[in-house]
This record gives structure tokens, C-alpha cells and sequence, in this order.
């Protein structure tokens, strides 16, 4: 049995047990936190997917969707991409004063070649200048709504800037950051590096830091806090297709040793693809393209079990409810959890080169003119 942990104090808001579930585009949709949510008996804090503040601030169509909230959640948490100081001040002014959200996260972790070659995402915290901006812009719009950030070590090993960012975050009034301990060039390759968290976590004991990568259970939750001294954990890819295992995190960080670890049957897996896809269909109000945007988890779910690819297949162009749960009653349902499903999973690849604007490494003070209205674009968080 583990010690109970602090909560996590974001701003007025106690977190506990500190357990965050981490922005991911086209994932963490209201459906997937309203199932994450429920397992974890409505304890941790769960953000939004990403949201670019251009398309907020012109308050484009999917992205007024994307920033609703269920009335059960509570604190309501978004998280926001910008690369421009005074769009991000204007994107959070709106959060604050039409009260779209409790809480405001700040993304600066986002490695893909598309992004970061306008420099934005994971690129930007090189520009000390530009962070420092934008982060001023946002905290001073918030009207006192807390703002956090999450980012990655820096660009490569050759340069790295999380340090340096965390004592800006400080002195800008952010109340809290999350580090993925990888590098942009190393995408989601490798092995994040969990020193660097408490290199963080040393160099800004001001305000709570919350470690993020390579956490695939409860277990590993528990060895990183211990490890590294962080005030929290942030997950992302290791409840892809498994939203029990906020059910793990909650009673492993709460101390509660009574608590068996989730080992769902294919049949208690399969009535939460049902489900899911069914909030998904009621989210955007039709169960056809809900049933569509579910297919991306299918390979998720079904990780280890003794499915057959051809069945995979199958599943993954399912066009209704019923058929979905057709295709599943089709399976072995009996099957047990198997071990082949822990572990990672969704992306692992690396990179070897980060695609920067020309000339963005010649001087991490000086901010040029690489950045333009195309580096805000729908995709990962980081």
C-alpha cells in the first residue's frame, strides 16, 4: 500500500488524487473524459483536447464544440495552442469572460514537422522573448482563472529549454507546469526521461510540476512521483482504449490498498466500445458519424485479445451501433485481460531532425519572423 499524495492545487482548485488526463487531439473529446471521468469516480482533473486560440477567437464551428463542457464537469479544463502573444490574450479573455472554462493550459509540448517548422508548438519555448509574451498575455486575460502549461525538454539534447522556461512560467504568474520528458526530436520515441522532471521540479519549487511519459499503469505513476518529487502525473497514450485505468491511478495514489488493478474481460471491453461510440454519436448528434470517429479506438480496445486482424478490419468500418455490437458478439467475449494489452501503446516513433524555420537556432533571443498564422493547426498535443 502506497502513502495517500497531496492534491494537486491548480489555482482555487484541489486536485486529488493529482492525477491529469493530458490533452490529445481528436481524443479527449467530451465523450472520452465523460468514460475516464466516470472510472475514476469523478476525482483528477481532465482537460480538453487542443484548441487554437485563432480558431477560437473567429469562433469557428467545430472549435465552439470542442469547448463544451458536461455539466458534470467540474473544474472545466481547456487547453489552448497559440503561437501569437496578443491572439492567445484575446483567446483567453473570451474563455474569461463568456466563462468557457476554470482552467486554462497552455501548450507548448506539440512536436509535429507542421507544426514546429512555423515554430510553434514544442519549438517555441526556444524564443525566450515570445514565450515570456505569450504567457504574460495569457495570465494577465485569465481574470483570475488559473493558467498552467505543458511542454517538452526542448528541441533536441543540443538544445534544451525547460529550465529556462519553468523560471519564465514563474515569474509570469503560471501556476503550474507538466513536462514530457522527451525531447521534440525524439517525437514519442525512446524513454522519457523522468531526471529531468525533478531537475524541473527542483529549479522551480515555487509551483507544482506534473510528470508526463511512459506512464502505462498506476504502478509506473507511482514510481515517477517517488522518483522524481513531482506534485503530480499527466497520462495521455496509456488510456488509449483503456479508461479504466483512472480507476488504477485514483486508488494507487490515494493510498487505497484495497483496490485491484482494472483486468477487464473482452466482454466488459466490449460494452465500453458500445458506449463509447455511443456518446460520441450523442455528442455530435448522429450515432453514424460517431460510430465513424470511434473507429480510430478500435485497435486500442482491442490490444492482446484473440481478435483476428480480419475482424479488426471489420470493425473498424462498423456504420451503426448495432452493428458494432454485431461484430463484437461475433468474438470469444469470455477471453481475459491479456498481457500482451499493458504496456505502450499508440505512437513510439522517433525523429531525427526537427523541422525548424530557417535560422531559428541562431539566437534564442531574438524572435524573426518564422512564425506565421498557419503554425495553429489541429493536431497533437505533445
Amino acid at each position: 500500500m502506497t502513502e495517500p499524495t497531496q492534491p494537486l492545487h491548480i489555482g482555487e482548485h484541489a486536485v486529488q488524487p493529482p492525477v491529469v488526463l493530458a490533452p490529445m487531439a481528436g481524443i479527449t473529446n467530451a465523450p472520452f473524459r465523460t468514460l475516464c471521468r466516470e472510472f475514476s469516480g469523478g476525482r483528477g482533473l481532465f482537460v480538453s483536447e487542443m484548441i487554437t486560440t485563432r480558431a477560437l477567437v473567429e469562433r469557428n464551428e467545430k472549435t465552439m464544440q470542442l469547448v463544451h463542457f458536461d455539466a458534470s464537469e467540474t473544474p472545466r479544463s481547456i487547453q489552448l495552442y497559440g503561437v501569437d502573444p496578443v491572439t492567445v490574450g484575446k483567446a483567453v479573455r473570451m474563455i474569461a469572460d463568456e466563462d468557457l472554462a476554470d482552467h486554462i493550459d497552455l501548450n507548448f509540448g506539440c512536436p509535429v514537422p507542421k507544426v514546429t517548422r512555423k515554430g510553434g508548438g514544442s519549438a517555441l519555448p526556444y524564443k525566450r522573448p515570445l514565450l515570456r509574451a505569450i504567457l504574460h498575455e495569457a495570465v494577465g486575460n485569465a481574470g483570475g482563472r488559473p493558467v498552467t502549461m505543458k511542454m517538452r525538454k526542448g528541441i533536441d539534447d543540443d538544445h534544451l529549454t525547460y529550465l529556462d522556461a519553468g523560471r519564465i512560467a514563474v515569474q509570469e504568474g503560471v501556476t503550474a507546469i507538466a513536462l514530457h520528458g522527451r525531447t521534440a526530436a525524439q517525437h514519442y520515441g525512446g524513454t522519457a526521461d523522468w531526471d529531468a522532471i525533478a531537475r524541473l521540479k527542483e529549479a522551480v519549487p515555487e509551483i507544482p510540476v506534473l510528470g508526463n511519459g511512459d506512464i502505462w499503469s498506476a504502478d509506473d505513476a507511482v514510481r515517477m512521483m517517488r522518483r522524481t518529487g513531482c506534485d503530480g502525473v499527466v497520462v495521455g497514450r496509456g488510456c488509449l482504449g483503456r479508461p479504466w485505468l483512472f480507476a488504477d491511478l485514483v486508488a494507487a495514489l490515494a493510498g487505497d490498498g484495497t483496490h485491484a488493478y482494472a483486468r477487464p474481460t473482452l466482454a466488459e471491453v466490449a460494452d465500453v466500445m458500445v458506449r463509447h461510440a455511443r456518446l460520441l454519436g450523442e455528442w455530435l448528434g448522429d450515432e453514424a458519424r460517431g460510430v465513424i470517429d470511434f473507429r480510430k479506438h478500435v485497435a486500442w480496445y482491442t490490444k492482446g485479445f484473440s481478435v483476428g486482424s480480419e475482424m479488426r478490419k471489420r470493425l473498424a468500418v462498423a456504420a451503426s451501433l448495432e452493428e458494432l455490437r454485431s461484430l463484437l458478439d461475433e468474438l470469444d467475449l469470455t477471453q481475459e485481460w491479456p498481457e500482451s494489452a499493458d504496456g505502450p501503446r499508440g505512437r513510439t516513433h522517433s525523429r531525427n531532425k526537427v523541422v525548424l524555420p530557417e535560422g531559428w537556432l541562431d539566437d534564442p533571443y531574438e524572435c524573426g519572423t518564422g512564425i506565421g498564422a498557419d503554425a495553429e493547426l489541429d493536431t497533437s498535443g505533445g
